[in-house]
């Protein structure tokens, strides 16, 4: 049976291809002709719609005014020759003006951005791609599209925001391979910025995003905290599922911090502060110091002998402050001995079975800056390391309620005693310091690309096992510091206990 031949209309498509393009001329033709009318209304319809919102939002007991008023402003216009023309054309005009056509919106990446990308794109190639790969992702010359799903760039074109596919065979398990990933993104999308890395294992996804600077505008103040809770710092919102309310400057508002936790039930009793001159670290210890006077006792040894908490001196609640290697053995020897008497204590209550006693509740707080320096002068005069004496401190300190805090910085962090080392599992490290460093105080490195200039007291905190945060200590100077503003002199004055009564012997009379 013979096969009968299609229609000439279903058998070629050129007719179809010539309507649809007769089609397209004509409605951009009618586009054209009709665009004024359009444009007026579009006018028409958003001054309609201003107008209704203003009556809606207009009182009851007002509408009758405006209402006559309106009225007899249309009767003038209408008596006056020539007034309705008139009010056609100013009404036309101003429809004309509303619905003029706004300016384009910026949909994608101009010229400068997407080269960006591709140049992005071709240098992940030798990290992303092998040659068994029949299909990669990565390959020289390839589209970037397949590649970076997300994206966000800054008014100077700069990249905020990126999200990045890799291919499954990528080694992200590998420290050092995430860390060559993270160092080009950083060093490809500008210095000088700090950047965060999240790394989706399961889904073979990296995204990268710029960090906010931390806010220095919060100085020394009562912070809302429960006992044995330390606040060190604040961080980034999403970092941490509290906020305490701060007040910074004139402005109150809730900020997220980092809290220390200490006592019995503690599993990080102890810190360790390290960081180069003028990074903070005694900024923090005085901001350590402030908080636990509330509720604790305080003994402080400075090894550097500049004076840094003279404030401190004779105020209630500061047992001693010592500066010279011969108080500060003698007040560290005191510490150890007041550990064994309250675990003796403690311990003889429990048999007993009566609770503990008063005077082995109260914290007590041993703050120890550059003990380093008290080392060197012991063992030219060939005595004792103080760090030896913090051995029980450190050991049965959470037991006894006794808490130590440990200052260094990192040119001599090799000097630390073992003890020190191995029971200060609350770390922190502040001031400029590279990826190296942070990871040998802190275990891990950080997930963001430290900064060369950054302002002091900003660092990381980790807690334990616990992840790193970044980390801004609140602003505690010296208040006899002449360099100190007069509010920050005045935050930490307000925070000082007061001075205890001093007894004096009166002269002999002769």
């Amino acid at each position: 049976m013979a096969r009968r031949p299609l229609p000439r209309i279903l058998s070629s498509s050129a007719p179809l291809v010539r309507s649809r393009e007769i089609a397209r001329t004509a409605t951009d033709s009618a586009a054209d002709v009709l665009h004024p009318l359009i444009t007026i209304s579009r006018g028409l319809r958003l001054i309609a719609a201003a107008l209704h919102a203003k009556w809606a939002a207009s009182p009851k007991d007002r509408r009758g005014p405006a209402l006559f008023l309106t009225a007899a402003v249309i009767l003038v216009v209408a008596l006056i020759p020539y007034g309705p023309l008139l009010a056609l054309i100013t009404v036309m005009g101003a429809a004309g003006w509303k619905g003029r056509a706004r300016p384009a919106v910026k949909t994608g990446p101009d010229e400068a951005e997407l080269a960006r990308l591709q140049a992005l794109y071709e240098a992940l190639v030798p990290y992303f791609s092998v040659p068994e790969d029949p299909d990669p992702l990565y390959s020289h010359g390839g589209e970037w599209e397949t590649a970076f799903s997300e994206f966000a760039f800054d008014d100077d074109g700069r990249l905020t925001r990126l999200q990045v596919r890799y291919p499954a065979y990528f080694t992200d398990s590998e420290a050092d391979a995430r860390a060559r990933i993270e160092q080009l993104l950083h060093t490809k999308s500008g210095r000088g910025r700090e950047y965060h890395f999240a790394w989706d294992e399961e889904g073979n996804q990296l995204a990268m995003s710029v960090l906010d600077a931390l806010p220095t505008t919060i100085a020394a103040q009562r912070f809302v905290t429960s006992p044995g809770e330390t606040v060190l710092g604040f961080t980034d919102s999403d970092a941490v599922q509290r906020t305490v309310p701060v007040t910074a400057g004139e402005e109150s508002h809730d900020a997220p911090p980092v809290i220390w936790r200490t006592g019995p039930r503690s599993t990080e009793p102890h810190l360790l502060v390290v960081g180069e001159p003028g990074a903070g670290t005694t900024t923090l210890l005085r901001s350590i110091a402030l908080q636990v006077l509330q509720q604790g006792d305080l003994l402080i040894v400075e090894g550097s002998g500049t004076g840094e908490y003279a404030c401190l001196a004779g105020r209630s609640g500061v047992l001693a402050v010592e500066c010279g290697l011969a108080g500060a053995l003698a007040t560290l020897e005191w510490a150890a001995h007041e550990t064994e008497r309250r675990l003796i204590a403690a311990n003889r209550a429990r048999q007993a079975g009566h609770p503990a006693p008063e005077d082995t509740k109260r914290p007590l707080w041993i703050l120890l800056d550059r003990p380093s320096a008290l080392g060197d002068l012991a063992a030219a005069d060939g005595r004792i390391d103080p760090q030896h004496l913090l051995q029980i401190p450190l050991r049965h300190g959470r037991a006894a309620g006794v808490t130590v805090v440990v200052a260094e910085q990192f040119d001599t962090l090799d000097d630390l005693s073992e003890p020190v080392r191995s029971h200060t599992r609350a770390r922190v490290v502040l001031g400029p310091a590279s990826l190296g460093q942070v990871e040998s105080v802190l275990g891990v490195p950080p997930h963001t690309t430290p900064t060369p200039d950054v302002p002091p007291g900003r660092g990381y905190a980790r807690l334990g096992t616990g992840p790193v945060l970044r980390l801004q200590v609140p602003a505690t100077p010296d208040p006899y510091d002449d360099a100190t503003t007069e509010a920050h002199r005045q935050a930490v004055l307000d925070l000082l206990p007061a001075r205890e009564a001093a007894v004096e012997a009166a002269p002999a009379e002769g």
